[in-house]
């Protein structure tokens, strides 16, 4: 076990957890929402430190990031546990086994072993992914300061509960984040993830003041977030609070875990929400999870010259210059290239 970090003491031996927005008051004994963050007498305990779950080299597409050095590989850390419960969660395995289970399992790792792989898998990026890197802070701030030192980038792909003391904390060595905006209704939130909006809404619109490249990813769950009312909420909140510049990510949904009862997405339903963030005005909108779509490439945002020409996570085509511009009408094509 490691102490917590962003944590208050209470006079009864009671702690409040300040590390994401659930803010838990967690009597001695017992854990916080997240099963992975324990009070010991008074004294609060992260139980996944260095204790990684899966790690892969991915491409960088997978994460989503469409305009953070595409085409390059990153190593992608996780632990077990999450601050949500989703019951609609891909990795649920993962990000509810100690909910399910009962205990933290996970390899033993260290900061510099990390980075260490990282370097000799010839990756540029680390991503702390699969479940919530919020969970493991701790072990993830002492990779990325260690990591920006070495040259590399490091990546949240995350819920965006984390509280602004966190984001703060790790500010100087986060340099990408795709975050999931799962709905625009707090009912959707309360009733899936057992969270809320405001939050999430609050962490998109501070990473962005702080100048980390950001995109958004929405999965669309036919009947619950689907509504293209809704849809058009997520694109004018993008436009208007993060910048048109903001990639975002319109997913397809496998029925898996808890909700087995809704069907797959529709591939027409992806297409009016690609629609619907092009009519208010996102340069770059992208379907995902059903590979071959033309709206996984990259088009230029002022002539529509196609720029990055991809299949799933894979390029096939690259003509961004490397200024950053569109080579047929010399328009600013918003990402990190190099």
């Amino acid at each position: 076990m490691r102490e917590a970090i962003l944590y208050e003491k209470l006079p009864d031996k009671s702690v409040k957890c300040n590390l994401c927005n659930h803010h838990c008051h967690i009597q001695p004994g017992k854990y916080g929402i997240c099963h992975v963050r324990l009070n010991e007498n008074g004294v609060l305990y992260t139980l996944v430190y260095g204790k990684i779950i899966a790690k892969h080299v991915d491409p960088i597409e997978k994460k989503p990031l469409f305009h953070f050095l595409p085409g390059s590989r990153s190593f992608s850390i996780g632990t077990v546990g999450c601050n949500f419960q989703c019951d609609f969660c891909q990795n649920y395995e993962i990000s509810q086994y100690p909910r399910l289970e009962g205990k933290v399992v996970g390899e033993t790792a260290t900061p510099e072993g990390v980075v260490e792989a990282a370097l000799a898998t010839a990756c540029q990026t680390i991503s702390y992914t699969y479940n919530e890197p919020t969970i493991f802070f701790e072990f993830a701030l002492d990779c990325a300061r260690l990591a920006s030192q070495k040259g590399l980038k490091n990546v949240f792909v995350s819920n965006g509960y984390m509280t602004k003391e966190a984001l703060d904390l790790i500010y100087p060595d986060l340099h990408a984040a795709n975050i999931d905006l799962k709905a625009f209704r707090d009912e959707f939130y309360r009733k899936h993830c057992k969270a809320r909006l405001a939050p999430v809404l609050e962490t998109l619109k501070h990473l962005k003041s702080q100048g980390v490249w950001l995109e958004v990813t929405t999965l669309i769950i036919p009947g619950e977030n689907d509504d293209p009312a809704e849809l058009k909420d997520i694109a004018c909140f993008i436009r208007d609070e993060l910048g048109s510049e903001t990639p975002w990510h319109v997913t397809r949904f496998y029925p898996t875990y808890k909700l087995l009862t809704r069907p797959p997405t529709p591939v027409e339903t992806l297409k009016t929400a690609y629609e619907i963030g092009k009519k208010e005005g996102l340069k770059y909108v992208y379907t995902g999870n059903v590979p071959g779509l033309e709206a996984e490439n990259t088009y230029c945002w002022h002539c529509g010259e196609l720029l990055i020409e991809r299949y799933g996570f894979m390029i096939h085509g690259f003509k961004i210059t490397p200024e950053g511009t569109c080579p047929s009408c010399g328009a600013k094509i918003d990402g990190v290239w190099e």
